[in-house]
């Protein structure tokens, strides 16, 4: 009996073993044949030798405006103008779904880009229409073609020999993103240089996803829900005027997350938004008359007694009474009645109606102050 159960354990571990054997085998193959396949893609395509090319710089933020800039030398892509000369027509004489081309600098990344009907085709079919494995590069099938989108998503397979989107697991390193912070994708219009400034995990059902932003507002709540998301600190801060490319890929542990790496495309600004309104601090304007403040130009210094509280200049009143009595005082009680025709002093510039012009200028605090803007 027990030699029975023994027997059978055997046989059964020994199927086991052939089973794993051959889907390892089968696996293996399938890996060569894609390798193959899209080796004759960048044949087909013509893809240009990248090896020489200097490494693309990580982009630095941009410094804050100042009055006098510093003259910088225009930086000319080279992985851009080399990448723009690639005819897709080859590629797309065998499959119409090709949209362009997809690079990552000095990666594996570097493969045609599709677009299906749905999002499931391409999980196991290559560019050739051929069951694999590995699947293809491809555009998520609700995204505009043209990329035009807010937020283009793009889908791989993270491949246990590094084919395909494997390599975008090494983007939880900094380092890593310092030496390759751009992508590149390459269509009918030219070469797009995207740049990446985060790398997360998400899980399927989360925001980043999300593919509709009716306005600018939700497009900065998603930039903000990215920024805080990412393990890696790239400087780079997306605006709602530019393109975000999210790459897809999973995990390697499990299927209710997967991990994304984002970059961005830099967009024009429109000349609306350029405008920035001029601020101006309103003043409430001082009564007619009322004391504008201690200005004091050319060392001129004004009694503050001079002013009067309701803007009119006080002149002092010469009372008759008083004088009659220093006027006995000092002419043994000989009462001198006062000039009736005499003038009480004035302050210079004083108008008809009693109110003060004085020739020293205020502030002018009744006109509008021009604040610089922020």
């Amino acid at each position: 009996m027990r030699s029975n159960i023994r027997k059978l354990l055997i046989a059964v571990l020994a199927l086991v073993l052939c089973v794993s054997a051959v889907m390892l085998i089968r696996q293996t193959l399938q890996y060569r044949e894609g390798e193959a396949e899209y080796a004759e893609a960048e044949a087909l395509v013509e893809l240009p030798d990248l090896s020489q090319l200097e490494p693309a710089p990580a982009l630095e933020p941009e410094p804050e405006e100042t009055e006098e800039p510093e003259e910088k030398p225009v930086y000319i892509d080279p992985y851009a103008g080399a990448l723009a000369a690639m005819d897709f027509t080859a590629l797309r004489e065998v499959n119409s779904d090709v949209l362009g081309w997809i690079l990552i600098p000095g990666t594996v990344i570097s493969y045609p880009l599709l677009q299906g009907d749905d999002n499931s085709y391409y999980l196991n079919h290559t560019w050739k229409k051929w069951t694999n494995v590995v699947g293809s590069i491809f555009l998520e099938c609700q995204n505009s073609p043209g990329l035009s989108d807010f937020n283009t998503v793009v889908y791989g397979h993270r491949m246990n020999n590094g084919s395909m989107f494997a390599s975008l697991k090494y983007y939880k390193q900094q380092s890593y993103w310092a030496q390759h912070p751009k992508v590149y994708i390459t269509d009918d219009n030219g070469a797009h240089c995207y740049e990446i400034f985060a790398a997360y995990e998400i899980s399927t059902a989360g925001d980043t996803y999300k593919l509709s932003f009716p306005t600018d507002q939700s497009k900065q709540a998603y930039i903000d829900y990215c920024l805080e998301k990412s393990v890696i600190d790239t400087g780079l801060t997306p605006t709602v005027y530019d393109k975000i490319l999210t790459l897809s890929t999973c995990t390697g542990n499990g299927h209710a997350t997967r991990w994304v790496v984002q970059a961005l495309l830099r967009g024009e600004v429109p000349p609306a938004a350029q405008e920035q309104p001029e601020e101006t601090a309103e003043v409430p304007a001082e009564s007619a008359g009322e004391a504008a403040g201690p200005a004091q130009p050319s060392g001129e210094t004004v009694p503050s007694g001079e002013a009067a509280s309701d803007g009119e200049s006080t002149a002092p009143e010469t009372d008759p009474a008083a004088e009659a009595a220093e006027s006995q005082a000092g002419s043994a009680g000989e009462v001198q009645p006062a000039e009736t025709g005499q003038d009480a002093p004035q302050v210079s510039g004083q108008g008809p109606d009693g109110e003060a012009q004085s020739s020293v200028q205020s502030d002018q605090p009744g006109q509008s102050a021009q604040t610089a803007p922020e």
